[in-house]
């Protein structure tokens, strides 16, 4: 039996329908929703992080069928293997996982999929190099796209850089999508949590009063209160 077929025989055997039934409702599954089609097998986060680090050694082609997989967890253990990978490789295998990855997006497509892949694969690499590319995902017609590229910013603000976060949050800040709206908003409070509070409160100034509801509460999450409230009378 190959690597791909124990791992799958193993998602199934892991599986729980009622966690399954759980799950399809919490990532909106149903007909019209974000979701729609979403088909889950019930496996927890911590057990598809152990299965990846399992399997970490399986093929290209092998994670290149399970990342097209029907089943959330399949492809969700297929980028947490790319994800491992990136972070264990040279220079060479980062770029081809990085490469991989953005040819992959149509099947990167729920949130937790793009939040705990994104950052690691797209902002690891872009760390110190162009990052044209972001700009262009931002501006993608994908929903999932313009999450990854928002994303990404992840791993600048950890390391003290704010100013692609806050220039992709301008390009988002019309997105008429909840989940663009929730990401941006995480960010520009974790802007103001890891690099400068001044800075956020500056693009807080410029742009609350036309920011989405949704965005412009999870930006000033982390706010005095009187603050907060200020922000929220001169917003939408």
């Amino acid at each position: 039996m190959s690597q791909l077929s124990q791992l799958q025989s193993e998602l199934r055997s892991l599986g729980s329908p009622q966690k399954a039934k759980l799950l399809q409702r919490f990532f909106k599954t149903g007909p019209g929703e974000y979701g729609e089609g979403e088909v889950f097998l019930g496996i927890t986060v911590p057990v598809s992080r152990h299965l990846a680090i399992k399997y970490k050694n399986l093929s290209w082609p092998e994670i290149a069928t399970l990342i097209s997989s029907k089943n959330h967890e399949a492809r969700l253990v297929a980028l947490l293997i790319l994800v491992h990978n990136f972070k264990k490789g040279n220079e060479v295998e980062r770029e081809k996982i990085f490469t991989f990855y953005l040819r992959q997006t149509r099947y990167i497509n729920n949130w937790d999929l793009v939040d705990l892949s994104a950052h690691q694969i797209v902002g690891g690499f872009l760390l110190n190099r162009p990052r044209g590319i972001l700009f262009t995902l931002a501006q993608s017609a994908s929903l999932w796209e313009r999450r990854i590229a928002m994303m990404a910013t992840f791993q600048f603000i950890y390391h003290g850089q704010s100013e692609d976060t806050l220039k992709i949050a301008r390009i988002l800040l019309n997105d008429k999508h909840d989940l663009i709206h929730k990401v941006v908003g995480w960010m520009l409070r974790e802007v103001g949590k890891r690099v400068s509070l001044e800075t956020e409160r500056k693009f807080l100034n410029a742009h609350a009063s036309h920011m989405p509801r949704t965005m412009l509460r999870y930006a000033i999450e982390r706010l005095p209160e009187s603050e907060r409230n200020k922000y929220l009378l001169l917003g939408k």
